[in-house]
């Protein structure tokens, strides 16, 4: 094809942001990328520069990695005049952030360790700060994310390093398009790229309909990059918001400056915001409070949680995103102090420290800032803030605005009789529900099971725990047995062989206990060795454990507690704290409220790390909210959960890590079902239960083996699909085993998926699948009658057949490793049977064989394969376009613009399109669809093998 359809597309991207106010300019090396960022520095700051002092600048430009270089660009330069006169100048625009110079520019080469060309490139004042990678329609878009990867370490930081600036990263095929930032040379998880959205959370996939139009609008791309890019301290690294968080902040942000004059408290003015529990509203609270800080009509941004460990965490939070940005009282009358500070522009504390601020002795402490304009933002703006403390404050600040951020509101439907979110925070500002999150892929679906530990008795008429009112079933040491047994013989399976660590919240401190005396006595006994650690609240001057649990649970009776008396809980709180002490070298205590949360914040740290050291960790009602562990994966649940504290509770284990951990694992020991389908219900939609609850394993398991039976009815040996001879049969057969494939293809995600629980072996199972494939091609010949094929209509799912791992991408990296090892044939041999029964490179066998026969062998560099394969591949194409044309004697310019226009309608030309193709006119009316029929199955074929699933370098 004289023409890629990446180029086509390419082409359009750069017409339609031309429209948008780029201006177009021709630069294909780094040195005429030089000359016009002079042009431009000097124009956006209306300056001219010597060339020694532009030489200052670009050594000012080549220093630093991508983080600190992110830093330059936003901070204000200075240099030193040929003249000694001092010069200030900026790269970026921050303030006025549409304020800066808009260039595109294509295909410029840079020269590193490899000579590489990028697609499209956005310049802000001459500096690349937006790269855009193009992939044909059909190509995963993952391949354009490992070509980034690509550059980065081969030429992004060659030559002066400019393109080390870039600040996002664009990705598409056309029709599907996503963003991310730029992450240097961080390792990266494709899963940290992102679709954008309108405000209704609608995705704008289309680069050409909908994305460029919205994003890539220069304006807005550079408040993205001004204004919505994070700079890590900790992880040095750039963190961009998601759409939601985006348009959460704005929301905000338009309140606060539609109502710069309050007169008053006025709820009208206030708002919250539901973003689902696990998407990120500690940062979407950080950069709210960031931007409002800098208004100077707001002289304080409050961020209030209601837990001291919130308030820690959320410092900690806070001081990652901006190193000192942030001020966290430490008491009461640290907290007036800093609320006296006018230097203090951003304050977290606890809602408890704030109401003591406010209230008795301290009052005259505070009256001189009762006044000032302020911006109170609440943490799960659900819980206290419903009490009193909410009315003091609104009582005693005049002119406050107060936004809240939770992930599970109090709605009509679960408030029973008390006030809601909307009646103490105003309207809902900006909703994201959890089926958003799910189907973004910015939380992971919930697998839940449902675990009997009694049987039915006669008086016990109804098994809905909510109406249970027989304690003792359920505080039954022999029920509790069974549970610890349980979790014994299964939390390898659950956490994936403990790659993940697990929670297990129980109904109250006495059950805490009570399980954590069975676990420890059936560590000793040697039943298991998982590393158990808690942690609950006690008071003073509370009542003793009962002596009957000290006797059913043995408590006294160990090795490290001979009290000789009933103990208190403070007293088994701190004999925990010993054995966590023993078991991992350290030298806690809870001998006073700091040293309490001092525990706290090492028992977080041992489910948070990723080489996460705590198994399980056992609690009532700590870390169910506000703690977040991308290791953790398992909850065990022995609780009465609802509503919104069920949906934070089971939001522990859905936060995205990597693509091992595939769902949240949910193991209850109560009978929770009605309830988890009712909070699913009210914080999505009715419809919506079916896409957050995946069915248990073992329900799969047992619908996989029927549609084994039904498969095996009809043709009992793989051979038997041979002797099908009419269409009714082979359809049978197609739908029995495309049956199977769905099944199959959802009981693969789970940890505890193995072909021996199944009634087919695997080696049967691929043997009908290849029968599966050869009839799907038989079908794809043209028939020379007139008769039409009703397989020809069949939906063969080829996808779910499909391994997403393996395409042409990863055919590559075994050539690229079976160079590296010339000796090992089992990789050849490997790449051969992939290329014999992946559907994906069916189409793309021979020429690959091909190009491992001849090309590969005269390859030296293993590093070029990638680049070789990517030329070699384009010869082929054009000759077999050559051919198909001449074969078929048609017409060149006409059929390469069908094939443009197919792959960007992604709909079948019509016959009559077809037919006009040809030079020497249609062929008579009989025979006007065979010929129709055989050049379209050509050019299908052809788009199949050349195009879709292809890698470009």
């Amino acid at each position: 094809m004289s023409k890629q359809s990446e180029q086509v597309l390419e082409e359009k991207l750069i017409a339609q942001l031309q429209k948008l106010g780029y201006k177009y300019v021709s630069i294909t090396n780094e040195e005429s990328l030089i000359i016009n960022l002079k042009t431009q520095l000097e124009k956006h700051n209306n300056i001219t520069l010597s060339d020694a002092e532009f030489d200052k600048i670009l050594n000012i430009l080549s220093k630093g990695s991508v983080f600190e270089k992110a830093k330059t660009l936003r901070e204000r330069q200075h240099i030193i005049r040929d003249n000694g006169d001092n010069l200030y100048f900026e790269f970026l625009n921050v303030e006025h952030w549409c304020q800066n110079e808009y260039q595109v520019i294509n295909q410029i080469e840079q020269e590193g360790k490899y000579s590489n060309r990028y697609d499209v490139t956005l310049l802000i004042n001459g500096l690349p700060l937006v790269q855009i990678e193009l992939k044909r329609v059909g190509l995963e878009m993952k391949e354009a994310f490992d070509q980034i990867n690509r550059y980065q370490k081969h030429s992004f930081g060659a030559g002066k390093g400019l393109f080390h600036f870039v600040q996002l990263f664009i990705i598409s095929n056309g029709v599907n398009t996503k963003y991310f930032s730029n992450f240097g040379t961080n390792p990266q998880e494709y899963l940290q790229t992102f679709h954008w959205t309108n405000e209704n959370n609608k995705p704008l996939n289309n680069i050409l309909n909908g994305f460029t139009d919205a994003f890539l609008e220069p304006c807005h791309v550079s408040k993205m990059i001004c204004k919505y890019i994070v700079l890590n301290e900790t992880d040095k690294r750039l963190m961009v918001m998601r759409p939601y968080q985006y348009y959460a902040v704005e929301s905000i942000i338009k309140k606060v400056t539609d109502n710069q004059i309050l007169n008053g408290y006025n709820i009208e003015k206030n708002g919250y915001i539901w973003h689902t529990t696990g998407s990120g509203k500690t940062l979407t609270s950080f950069k709210a409070s960031q931007i409002l800080s800098k208004i100077p009509t707001i002289k304080k941004v409050v961020f209030v949680v209601d837990r001291k460990d919130l308030d820690y965490q959320t410092n900690q939070e806070y001081d990652k995103f901006s190193k000192g940005s942030v001020s966290s009282a430490t008491n009461t009358d640290d907290l007036i102090q800093k609320f006296n500070d006018p230097n203090v522009r951003i304050i977290v504390t606890t809602i408890q420290k704030l109401n003591n601020a406010i209230s008795g002795r301290n009052f005259s402490k505070m009256k001189a800032i009762k006044d000032l304009r302020m911006v109170f933002i609440f943490d799960e703006c659900h819980r206290s803030q419903f009490g009193d403390t909410h009315n003091n404050i609104v009582g005693y600040f005049t002119n406050i605005q107060l936004f809240g951020f939770t992930g599970t509101p109090i709605l009509a439907e679960n408030a029973n009789g008390e006030k809601t979110t909307s009646s103490l925070f105003g309207k809902c500002l900006h909703k994201y529900v959890i089926t958003d999150a799910i189907r973004d892929e910015n939380v992971l679906k919930f697998s839940v099971e449902y675990i009997q530990t009694f049987k039915q008795k006669e008086h016990i008429i109804d098994l809905k725990v909510e109406e249970i009112d027989e304690r003792e079933v359920y505080e039954s040491p022999q029920r509790k047995e069974a549970v610890v047994d349980y979790i014994i013989q299964y939390h390898n399976q659950k956490t994936q062989s403990r790659k993940f660590c697990a929670m297990m919240c129980v109904q109250d401190i006495d059950a805490v206990i009570h399980y954590y005396e069975i676990f420890n006595r059936k560590k000793l006994q040697g039943e298991h060795n998982l590393k158990i650690t808690t942690i609950f609240s006690y008071a003073q001057n509370e009542d003793e454990i009962e002596s009957n649990v000290v006797k059913q649970y043995n408590i006294a009776a160990e090795p490290q507690a001979e009290y000789g008396y009933t103990p208190h809980r403070r007293e088994l709180l701190e004999r925990y704290v010993h054995d966590f002490n023993n078991m991992f070298g350290m030298a806690e205590n809870v001998r006073d409220t700091e040293g309490f949360y001092n525990y706290y914040n090492a028992v977080a740290k041992k489910s948070k790390h990723p080489t996460h050291e705590s198994d399980i960790l056992l609690v009532a009602n700590m870390f169910l909210t506000g703690y977040d562990s991308k290791n953790l994966n398992t909850l065990y649940v022995d609780k009465n959960l609802q509503y919104h504290g069920l949906i934070q509770a089971f939001s522990r284990t859905n936060r995205i890590l990597d693509k091992n951990k595939t769902q949240g694992n949910i193991v209850c020991f109560r009978n929770l079902k009605d309830k988890t389908d009712e909070a699913i219900a009210l914080f999505s939609n009715k419809e919506a239960i079916d896409e957050i609850i995946v069915e248990p394993y073992e329900t799969y398991v047992e619908k996989f083996n029927q549609a084994v039976q039904k498969l095996t009815d009809l043709v009992p040996e793989v051979d038997s699909v041979d002797d099908l001879y009419s269409e009714e049969d082979k359809l049978k057969f197609i739908l029995a085993f495309r049956a199977m494939i769905r099944l199959h293809k959802k009981m693969s995600h789970y940890t505890e998926f193995t072909w021996d629980d199944l009634d087919i072996e695997q080696q049967l199972f691929d043997g009908y699948t290849s029968k599966y494939l050869d009839l799907k091609e038989t079908i794809a010949v043209v028939p020379t009658s007139e008769k039409t094929s009703i397989l020809n209509d069949i939906d063969f799912e080829l996808e779910l057949i499909r391994r997403d791992t393996i395409n042409v991408t990863y055919i590559l990296q075994l050539l690229i490793k079976a160079k590296q090892n010339s000796k090992d044939k089992n990789i050849t041999e490997e790449i051969f049977s992939l290329l014999n029964t992946e559907v994906s490179l069916r189409s793309k066998r021979e020429l690959i064989e091909k190009f491992i026969q001849e090309s590969l062998p005269n390859i030296e560099d293993t590093d070029t394969i990638p680049e070789e394969f990517e030329k070699f591949w384009n010869e082929q194409q054009e000759k077999a376009l050559k051919v198909l044309i001449q074969d078929e004697n048609l017409s060149e310019e006409k059929t390469e613009k069908l094939i443009e226009n197919y792959l960007f309608a992604e709909r079948e030309p019509l016959r009559n399109d077809i037919l006009d193709l040809r030079k020497e006119g249609r062929p008579s009316v009989l025979k006007s669809k065979e010929v129709g029929d055989r050049i379209l199955n050509k050019i299908l074929n052809f788009v199949d093998t050349f195009v879709n699933g292809i890698t470009g370098v």
